[in-house]
């Protein structure tokens, strides 16, 4: 039974350490939430220790610069675990071929900068489609249109037997108020077409066993009864938590605001219909980290 509470710190003394999803928890893609913020800055204080644990298809030294332009303060957080650098270590080991096709925006570029934790790294080239291995998808060229004009390439990628790595499983974020796409649609359709995809983000296993290294490099071991996944994404954050036998605090007023009815608060009766129709329990809900 999930239990809705009001704030973090009415459960967090029972963790040492979080897991934190940042689109839609502790930012919107615009400007960061302060209460979020202001949060993360207590549960630090008490001594306890933040994994900041994103879908971003990027290094995490491009996250870090980033929710620094966005408000989010270093001393929110400890460490950054991103899908980007669990999926980069995966094509740096050769996972999809040595010549790739790159499916993205120009400031998803930074992917492809070296990564110094793989041993003997495949030297990976950036070529045409018609000459490419295996495809590197770090979200649509445009995150705005329809995800099925990807469709022609995608069908030839297919018929070519090309391996998708999908650097973002999310399917959608919101920034503002303004919905985008995101490489986990394109590798849903890639799959719904036949092709193959591999999954490095939440809700798999390689993006935890990188925040894990990355918070046992900060001294910090704890059991999983001692972790506790915080996220807004059902299919990513609270299934991954799941998986992963974590604790789990759903925040309602993201992904899912309308279908919860969340104001300050999730209606607990549209909430507990939302997370039968998802297949999710978590442990808590709130209406926004606070």
């Amino acid at each position: 039974m999930t239990e809705i509470i009001r704030q973090l710190s009415d459960i967090s003394a029972r963790y040492d350490a979080l897991f934190v999803d940042l689109w839609g928890c502790v930012h919107n893609g615009v400007v960061a939430y302060d209460d979020a913020v202001t949060a993360l800055q207590a549960f630090r204080a008490t001594g306890g220790k933040v994994v900041l644990v994103t879908n971003a298809p990027r290094p995490r030294d491009s996250v870090a610069r980033q929710i620094a332009k966005l408000g989010v303060p270093d001393d929110a957080w400890d460490t950054i675990a991103t899908s980007g650098d669990s999926a980069r270590a995966a094509m740096y080991r050769g996972a999809v071929g040595r010549k790739v096709w790159f499916m993205g925006e120009d400031h998803d570029k930074s992917f492809f900068s070296p990564l110094h934790i793989v041993d003997n790294p495949v030297e990976i080239e950036q070529v045409p489609l018609e000459e490419a291995e295996g495809i590197v998808c770090c979200g649509p060229f445009d995150p705005h249109a329809d995800i099925a004009v990807n469709r022609p390439e995608l069908l030839y990628a297919k018929q070519k037997g090309l391996k998708l790595l999908c650097a973002n499983p999310d399917i959608v974020v919101d920034r503002g108020d303004s919905r985008e796409w995101c490489a986990g649609a394109v590798a849903k359709l890639y799959t719904e077409m036949g092709g193959e995809s591999l999954y490095f983000g939440k809700p798999h296993p390689p993006i935890y066993d990188l925040a894990r290294n990355r918070l046992a490099e900060l001294g910090e071991a704890p059991s999983n009864s001692g972790i506790l996944a915080i996220g807004d994404g059902p299919q990513t954050d609270i299934s991954g938590a799941m998986g992963e036998d974590l604790d789990s605090l759903f925040i309602s007023g993201g992904l899912a605001s309308e279908e919860t009815r969340t104001t300050t608060d999730p209606d607990p009766d549209a909430l507990k219909a939302y997370l039968a129709k998802e297949g999710i329990s978590p442990s808590f809900a709130i209406g926004y980290l606070r």
